[in-house]
């Protein structure tokens, strides 16, 4: 990849990025804290106990990265693909039940870093999967349904280039 195509998957990953609410954005550098292991997510984003409990809760359920990443089928009909679907929709599930990814999109930002850019096949059916279950509120379970693009659902193929930008948090400098 040339250094200019490599500039402009950046800036559409931060365009991308940029668009999704304050809310998601939050959610997506917090889970990557964790499921990437990048620094102690309690100590950062817990802002009260609740939001320790389900960060607890986050770290326990995201230990099924490691095994996801290797378990990932080589090809549609490949070995394996029960089980790595069903602990991609588990995980899944409990992303979109915490109710701060708004749609597919930012489903497809968050887990194309954590599982890596050859997880983008299975996505649009792990989600729908988890988006359809009964313990995602019907009114929620309708607009994530709603979130995902024909086009996206019927994709006959997907980039496999790597993401270029991992949002991270930014401590806001406390003003004299």
């Amino acid at each position: 990849m040339t250094h200019n195509q490599t500039a402009t998957q950046l800036l559409n990953e931060l365009r991308e990025f940029a668009a999704f609410p304050a809310a998601t954005q939050r959610y997506i550098r917090r889970s990557l804290d964790i499921g990437l292991g990048r620094r102690d997510a309690c100590s950062i984003w817990a802002r009260n106990p609740a939001e320790a409990a389900a960060i607890r809760t986050q770290y326990e359920v995201y230990q099924a990265i490691a095994p996801l990443r290797a378990m990932l089928p080589e090809g549609p009909a490949a070995d394996g693909t029960e089980s790595f679907m069903g602990a991609l929709i588990k995980m899944s599930a409990f992303d979109l039940g915490q109710e701060r990814l708004e749609g597919f999109s930012a489903y497809r930002f968050l887990y194309e870093r954590l599982l890596g850019a050859t997880v983008r096949p299975w996505l649009p059916a792990a989600f729908c999967g988890a988006a359809a279950l009964p313990q995602i509120r019907p009114p929620r379970r309708k607009d994530l349904l709603q979130s995902i693009s024909e086009a996206a659902a019927t994709a006959p193929a997907w980039s496999t280039r790597a993401p270029t930008f991992f949002p991270e948090f930014v401590p806001l400098e406390e003003t004299a």
